[in-house]
């Protein structure tokens, strides 16, 4: 069985950084790209930042560009997401997921496993 946990969040003021963790367990993680999903209240969960299965490549929406960074270690199971200059935009639960290819055009619904119950990060102006 897959699991995924999602850790790191918080309430942070604007201009801010975070840095979100992500380890998964029941499956061979270093075979899978992953991927950093995003739901902010009332709103459908969309993609944020996407990594291949070495690292290599990553992809990201264009509203976290240049501020946020995926990577993974493919040693510890674990993917990373490094949140920069955040500001309440930012406001939302985030998730992993495996993912069939590494493409920003990544949709939630394409998700490999189950979610993980996500991590709430929260940015005050």
């Amino acid at each position: 069985q897959v699991r995924l946990e999602e850790s790191g969040g918080g309430l942070v003021q604007a201009g801010g950084s975070l840095r979100l963790s992500c380890v998964v367990s029941g499956r061979t993680f270093s075979n899978y790209p992953m991927a950093w999903f995003r739901q902010a209240a009332a709103k459908e969960r969309e993609f944020v930042a996407t990594i291949s299965r070495s690292g290599g490549l990553t992809y990201y929406s264009d509203s976290v560009q240049g501020r946020f960074t995926i990577s993974r270690d493919n040693a510890k199971n674990t993917v990373y997401l490094q949140m920069n200059r955040l500001n309440s935009e930012d406001t939302a639960v985030y998730y992993c997921a495996a993912v069939p290819r590494p493409v920003s055009s990544i949709r939630a619904t394409e998700a490999l496993d189950a979610w993980g119950q996500g991590t709430l990060v929260t940015v005050s102006s």
